[in-house]
């Protein structure tokens, strides 16, 4: 998004798609794309270093007024 964003495109807005690791219907519990992981053993959560750097994003962003 970023790079759309330096390359002149117009982002109107933005989600991402998970909060937590989880299951895939397609997929199992393989792919992690959550901003926090999760360790289906013991249920810990462990914030990602993704967490961190969406939330600057975030903060930017509400510096602006966006």
């Amino acid at each position: 998004m970023l790079k759309a964003k330096a390359d002149g495109v117009i982002v109107l807005g933005y989600e991402y798609r998970s909060l937590l690791d989880n299951f895939e219907w397609a997929e199992g519990y393989g792919p992690r794309f959550g901003l926090v992981y999760v360790d289906f053993n013991t249920k810990k959560r462990i914030r990602k270093q993704s967490s961190y750097a969406y939330r600057k994003i975030i903060e930017q962003a509400a510096k602006r007024g966006q």
